[in-house]
Parts: structure tokens; C-alpha cells; sequence
């Protein structure tokens, strides 16, 4: 598959930044506990979901301390809805003893302490401090790694990789394309017919329709 060349890279940022400016997650929270629980739910799960779910379950246990507390069954009944449910009401439930244990009750702002955390990657991490910190870093989901590979901006064969490879070659707003990839991914640029007649701005930079998921 044929790469973007260093000036469409270029073009291709600047287009992202100016359709895209000001985007931030779909996801509903309020502060920076209530995001990690929201990021982490959405592991294969859908945002508008994950918002359907979590007032219950932010009502109930308010603070690291309910969830710390939490009855895990009764977790996995408020979020059964969601995918992979069982594995992810174990996670925030540990995330939340860990945090408190540990962190004196307080989320760490740092994607190394973060990744610390039960059922937190580095995706996960990388996510939280995007959206909470306004971070340079650049998390790569399933919408991100398409539309890298459909642009000509990666060829690699996982989504760290591809990470790596999006940090190497914009350098600086990553937070901001991070946000623009995953909502041009998600409503543009999607996996099963793509809007590229009607609606996307970057056709002339597309190198395939071809769909790609990570290894």
C-alpha cells in the first residue's frame, strides 16, 4: 500500500485540525474517575452505551471509595449491558481498592501511574490524559488504526505500533488529531461502507476502502 508523502501528512493534520477543532470524547463524565470508568467500560463497547449505563452506576458509587466497597454482583447487574461486563466490573472495582490503597483516594494524572490501575492499557491511560489533561499523546482504537491505514499514514501491523508511528509523524496536537481520527473514523470514515462520496474531506489522500483491524 502506497504511504502519505511528508506533505500530505501535513495537509492531512491541518484538515483534521480545522474540521475537528475543539472535539472532545462522546463520552459523559464529570470528573476524572467518572472518565477512567467510562473509558474503560467502552473497551468494545460503544460510547452512546457506556452512557446509558453509567448514571446508575456513577449515583450509586460516587467516589473510589463506594466502588472500593462495591458488591461486585451487583456491579456486573448495573453495566450488564456492556460488553466483556464480568472482566470489567472486577477491574473497576479492583482500580478503585488500588486507588485508594495507594493513591490516598485521588485518580493518578499520569499515564505511567494510570496504566498501574486494573483494566487500564496503555490505550486506556493514554485516553484519560488526552482528554482529562489535554496531553500530547495519541491513543490508537479501532477507528484510529482504520483510518492511519487507509491514509497512508501506517502500515503497522498493531495498534502500539501504529501509535508510535502517529507520534513519529505529527509530533505536536496529538490530542486534538487523536480526537479528530476517532470521530472521522466513527461517522466518516466507517469500517463497513464508507461515506466517501457524500460526506469525506479527504478523499484525495485515501489510498484504500480496504477495512483493517489490528493484529
Amino acid at each position: 500500500m502506497k504511504k502519505a508523502t511528508k506533505k500530505e501528512i501535513e495537509l492531512i493534520k491541518e484538515a483534521f485540525m480545522q474540521r475537528y477543532s475543539g472535539a472532545v470524547s462522546e463520552l459523559a463524565y464529570k470528573n476524572i474517575y467518572e472518565l477512567v470508568i467510562a473509558v474503560v467500560l467502552s473497551a468494545q463497547c460503544t460510547d452512546k452505551r457506556v452512557n446509558m449505563l453509567t448514571p446508575e452506576l456513577f449515583e450509586k458509587y460516587p467516589d473510589v471509595y463506594a466502588l472500593a466497597q462495591a458488591d461486585i454482583q451487583d456491579v456486573k447487574k448495573i453495566i450488564q449491558s456492556c460488553s466483556f461486563f464480568n472482566n470489567k466490573a472486577k477491574n473497576i472495582i479492583s482500580m478503585a481498592k488500588r486507588v485508594v490503597d495507594i493513591y490516598a483516594g485521588e485518580i493518578p494524572q499520569d499515564e505511567k501511574e494510570l496504566i498501574t490501575l486494573a483494566g487500564v492499557g496503555q490505550k486506556t491511560a493514554n485516553v484519560v490524559m488526552i482528554e482529562y489533561t489535554g496531553a500530547n499523546l495519541m491513543a490508537v482504537d479501532t477507528h484510529v488504526f482504520r483510518v492511519a491505514h487507509r491514509l497512508g499514514l501506517s502500515d503497522d501491523n498493531t495498534a502500539l505500533q501504529t501509535e508510535a508511528t502517529l507520534v513519529k509523524k505529527f509530533k505536536t496536537d496529538l490530542h486534538q488529531l487523536h480526537q479528530a481520527m476517532v470521530l472521522f473514523g466513527r461517522y466518516i470514515c466507517t469500517a463497513k461502507r464508507p461515506k466517501c462520496e457524500d460526506e469525506c474531506f479527504l478523499t484525495e489522500f485515501c489510498k484504500t476502502k480496504k477495512s483493517f483491524k489490528a493484529r
